[in-house]
């Protein structure tokens, strides 16, 4: 197994591990939310079960946005080899591994700190469509494309 695919299946196993939590979570509000309706009254019940189903949309809003980057994950596909970067490219700039999929938590795996970035980032908007050797700059720091995984 690759690297690049490594790294995707780490962050496909990542995102799959936060639906489960997410899905939990609201089935354990649910739950809660029944229980409750059936032992309480008054408006000690209503302010506390108003306050859980706020909680349940807020979780609810959260799984979407995971599903959304799961999704994306979905779409690539760990085994193609491309000189120009794409969605799900490895691209090592300045020293740095940048996986091009989406805004995810930075991962080490084989030793090797990998930094998922969106393709809509100002850095992932940058380096589509190039290939090693491109040089450009963010912010004033000058990055060069060192290679493409």
């Amino acid at each position: 197994m690759t690297i690049k695919q490594k790294v995707h299946q780490h962050y496909l196993r990542q995102v799959q591990d936060k639906i489960d939590a997410f899905k939990d979570m609201i089935t354990a509000l649910t739950e809660d939310s029944k229980n409750d309706a059936k032992g309480s009254a008054g408006d000690k019940h209503e302010t506390a079960l108003s306050m859980m189903h706020i909680e349940q949309e807020k979780l609810n809003r959260k799984l979407a946005e995971i599903l959304q980057q799961k999704s994306i994950l979905d779409k690539i596909d760990s085994s193609t080899l491309s000189e120009k970067i794409a969605l799900g490219s490895l691209v090592q700039a300045n020293s740095m591994m940048l996986f091009i999929a989406t805004a995810l938590p930075k991962i080490t795996v084989d030793g090797k700190t990998i930094i998922a970035v969106s393709p809509q980032s100002p850095l992932g908007s940058k380096l589509l469509g190039h290939q090693v050797g491109f040089v450009f700059e963010i912010n004033g720091t000058p990055y060069a494309i060192e290679s493409v995984v």
